[in-house]
């Protein structure tokens, strides 16, 4: 393949344009991440005066998943001392 040659200020203005897109591509981004959470909290607000607790809800899962992996746990176990 033939070597494209830039000279140190090509490179330079290269580099500093691509950073400066990449900080627009970014504040674009946090704007977007900032929408998606106002609407999460909305939707959150309206659970809970619905009389859903979050909360509550994702302490069932995590309790359940723990449970999960502590029969895994066990049974590795009991796997691994038969061995």
């Amino acid at each position: 393949m033939a070597e494209v040659k830039m000279s140190k200020e090509e490179q330079i203005g290269f580099h500093k344009g691509s950073l400066n897109t990449l900080a627009k591509e970014r504040e674009e981004l946090v704007k977007m991440i900032s929408v998606v959470e106002q609407l999460m909290q909305l939707h959150i607000q309206s659970l809970k005066e619905l009389g859903i607790d979050l909360e509550a809800e994702a302490k069932k899962v995590y309790e359940s998943m723990k449970k999960v992996a502590d029969n895994k746990k066990d049974k590795s176990n009991e796997l691994a001392d038969k061995l």
